[in-house]
């Protein structure tokens, strides 16, 4: 191909920032002025956009909808790797589409809806994640500038993605009754989440279908270690009569797995243990954990999607998104450990 024929690359800022070797907040920082860079960054991202001949979009001339280049992520917390799967997705995502994304995490802040609304003011648009502000603040948020909720209720004026938790927890809660197992207890906070909720639903769900008795209420514990090793430690003290554990998540259920077997309790022969997430230790532990996972990179790059179709269509359209999950057969819940297949 000859050098005239060439198609030019646009150059947006966070092209600049891959050149200067910083974020693209920073070079907005160094752009508008800001005096919180220091004076050698400052002269990287001064050299990039003078090299690469960058040149800030006239703010005058485009829609106020699409002034700051860059998406606003709001989460609770990021423990996890399924936090990091859901930053990795969106952060690809967006910037293949010219935009940065700015986190803010509401675990330990004082006032979490104040602080997004701040960062709203600072970003094309927002995507929320489950229990960070009130689904009010999300609807105002959502007058104002796109947003999308993951794995939350529906809310007037946003888009939403999320998993298909009632289907797989089914699945799971099924697949332990084909081993034999009658005497089931889910584990986590129904009332937590819309994710927890669901998932219970779906345990309920497949109870239902196989006209077996729901004997025993949820064990309502937070989705955390802790919470987990308590929960081993009450089985253990009590010698309840149950033969099989649907968790919330992996992590409860590695913690139940590991402090039952320190005492002496067999797992799966004893006790079956299903989880949720697949997190890289699921594959790791013995017996390997039956769990079901989440396409968590897909939510974040479909949440930028969204950001991007709603910023760029004058007239969008609401969409709410039910993304599959898969229930992956491991041995915790009683198959043969040589039929467990790997993650792919």
């Amino acid at each position: 191909m000859a050098q005239e024929d060439v198609p030019a690359v646009a150059v947006t800022i966070h092209v600049v920032a891959r050149k200067a070797g910083v974020s693209s907040a920073t070079v907005s920082r160094v752009l508008q002025g800001s005096a919180s860079t220091s004076d050698s960054t400052r002269a990287k991202v001064i050299a990039a956009v003078q090299e690469l001949g960058y040149a800030p979009p006239d703010r005058s001339r485009r829609p106020t909808s699409m002034r700051h280049e860059a998406y606003g992520l709001v989460l609770a917390d990021l423990g996890g790797s399924d936090y990091s799967e859901l930053v990795m997705g969106l952060e690809s995502a967006a910037a293949d589409l010219g935009q940065s994304v700015v986190l803010v995490v509401t675990k330990r802040l004082d006032d979490a809806s104040e602080t997004v609304r701040d960062l709203a003011q600072g970003v094309d648009g927002l995507v929320i994640g489950a229990n960070t502000v009130p689904d009010a603040v999300a609807h105002s948020l959502g007058r104002a500038l796109p947003v999308v909720l993951l794995a939350r209720p529906d809310v007037a004026g946003c888009d939403s993605v999320r998993a298909d938790n009632v289907e797989s927890a089914a699945l799971i809660t099924a697949h332990l009754f084909e081993h034999g197992r009658s005497r089931l207890v889910f584990v986590g906070e129904p009332d937590a989440s819309l994710d927890v909720s669901e998932r219970y639903a779906g345990f309920r769900r497949a109870h239902i279908a196989a006209g077996v008795p729901l004997r025993r209420p949820p064990l309502r514990v937070p989705l955390i270690e802790g919470a987990g090793v308590r929960v081993a430690e009450e089985i253990l003290r009590r010698r309840v009569k149950i033969d099989g554990l649907v968790c919330g998540n992996d992590i409860l259920a590695l913690a139940i797995i590991k402090r039952l077997q320190d005492n002496g309790v067999h797992i799966p022969e004893d006790l079956a243990v299903t989880g949720w997430d697949d997190v890289l230790a699921a594959r790791y532990i013995s017996p390997g954990l039956t769990t079901v996972r989440q396409p968590m990179h897909d939510f974040g790059r479909l949440a930028a999607e969204r950001l991007h179709a709603r910023i760029v269509n004058a007239q969008p359209v609401i969409r709410s998104e039910v993304l599959p999950t898969r229930v992956i057969l491991r041995s915790s819940c009683g198959c043969p450990a040589l039929s467990a297949p790997t993650r792919a």
